[in-house]
Formats: structure tokens, sequence, C-alpha cells
């Protein structure tokens, strides 16, 4: 699926240009779901925590029983590499993928050593400073470690992310507020979240139910060497309708404020434009 206007494709060790086919029709992935990617970004000329998003990638194969082919170091130096075939100001998704081609001796399990490695450059804009989002209820849930590979970003679990979004865009709403298995708020369909009150932010206490983002841990990071309280704690629905602003953070747009959870309005408040503008401030001198 390109969303992309620009792909280049790093695949068998060197560079294609375009979307190019990179799995077999009897790949291990491609009937049993043994695949895995992350996402970092391109924009105004820096790639925050590119590194960070290289080293979860290799963990995610780890998690789903496959061997990383490629060092961190190689990926940030392959993906540099393949960033130079853009136009200077382009914004690109850096999307590494690893995915298994073998399974062992039952099927069922990929073999470890039948990893193949690729790496997409999409060039895909970031999202106006002023989008924002709607959120609703939905009834699927988070699924825990002990039934579903949540601690990796692995392609299976998408599915479920999927009917979320499906339920509530039915609904007239852009997201969907998650729960996990025991009830509490985990995130969203696609991405952490973050609610203020009287000034303090609020986050969902990473339990193992979702991947506690990267772009989430720098935004904690950003906030609390700017004087904010930051809580990782367990939060409801209820904390939700009773804040005074909710916003999302993701890699692909890093920060976007909600205005809406169901009958509960929201302006877009000063800490998600501040936020954001830490971000950005950050990113030019650490990306």
């Amino acid at each position: 699926m390109a969303a992309g206007s620009t792909i280049h494709t790093y695949f068998n060790g060197q560079w294609h240009d375009g979307d190019v086919p990179i799995m077999s029709a009897a790949d291990h992935a491609a009937w049993l779901g043994s695949s895995i990617f992350d996402g970092a970004r391109l924009f105004d000329g820096v790639t925050p925590d590119l590194d960070l998003h290289c080293a979860r990638a290799n963990a995610s194969a780890s998690a789903l029983m496959m061997k990383p082919t490629v060092s961190v170091e190689d990926m940030v130096e392959i993906t540099r590499e393949g960033l130079k075939r853009f136009a200077p100001g382009a914004a690109v998704y850096i999307r590494p993928m690893y995915w298994a081609t073998d399974g062992d001796a039952t099927m069922i399990a990929p073999e470890p050593e039948a990893t193949k490695f690729a790496l997409c450059l999409e060039e895909i804009p970031m999202a106006p400073a002023d989008a924002s989002a709607t959120l609703t209820r939905t009834q699927y849930r988070r699924p825990v470690l002990e039934n579903a590979v949540v601690n990796a970003k692995a392609g299976c679990l998408y599915p479920n992310n999927a009917r979320m979004l499906r339920e509530a865009r039915a609904k007239g709403f852009a997201n969907a507020l998650v729960q996990d298995a025991m009830g509490n708020v985990a995130e969203t369909a696609t991405a952490n979240i973050f609610m203020v009150r009287d000034g303090e932010v609020f986050t969902p206490i990473a339990n193992g139910t979702f991947l506690a983002g990267i772009t989430r841990a720098r935004h904690i990071k950003n906030l609390k060497a700017d004087g904010v309280t930051v809580h990782e704690t367990v939060l409801s629905f209820k904390d939700f309708e009773e804040a005074d602003e909710v916003f999302m953070s993701g890699n692909m747009s890093k920060v976007t404020p909600v205005t809406a959870f169901d009958d509960r309005q929201y302006q877009i408040g000063p800490m998600a434009r501040r936020v954001r503008e830490m971000y950005w401030d950050w990113a030019a001198t650490h990306g």
C-alpha cells in the first residue's frame, strides 16, 4: 500500500526506485503474519530519534522470534544514504521492516535465520500545525502479552486497530480512545494519548498492553525539563471527560490535539501547542 508520492526501497543490499515487490507468495509472513515494521520521520532536514526507531525494529523482530540481520548503526547509515535521494525540504516516512520467509518444522513458528529486511522511504507531508482529531469509545480493547505480541510493532496487531478505527468512523469520529483488558485507558487506535488537568499532564502508565512510544517518551522528557509535572498513571474514560486538554502523540504527526471525546468538547489548548513547540525545538538541535 503506497501512501506517498515518491518512494525509494532498499532491498537485497541495494536501492530501488518505487514500490518494488519484496515478498513471495509462500513466504511465512504472507500467510502467517510474521512481519514487523517501525516508523521514523525526516522533516525540516532532521531525523529525530532515528537510532531509537532502528533499535526498536530489531527488538520487534526478536519479539516475533526472528533474527535481526542489520545492526542499528548500519540501519541508520542505510537510511541516511537513502534520504539523499529526496529533494531538499522533503518530509519522508522512514519504515524499516523485517519478515520471515520460512517456518521451522512445525511451519507455524518462523525459522529465526530465515529473515528478510527492507527499508521503505515514502515522501509523506507532515500534518499541518493546526490539525486535530476527535475521539469516541470503542468496544475493542488492547490485548495483553499473554495472548498477543504487544511488545513488538508487529503487523499482525493492526487488524485490531483497524476495526477500532472503522467503528469510530462509522460513529462520525476520527479515532478511538481504547481501553486495555482491565478497562483502563491505554491509548488511541493509532497513537499514544495525553491529557491535561489543572496545568499538569497525565498519560496512561506503560503496562505492557501497548507500545509506549519513542515520541511519547520524548514529550515526557521535554515537559519535565520545562518544569511541567507529568503523571504516568492509571486513567479512565471519566478522567478524559474531566480533562482540560487532550492530545495524541505518535511518530507520523508528533502531536495531534483532540477537540472532542464523544459529547465532551475541548479547545486546542496551550499545553498541546507548547509540546509541539518544544518537540520541534528539540529536533532542530538533536535530529
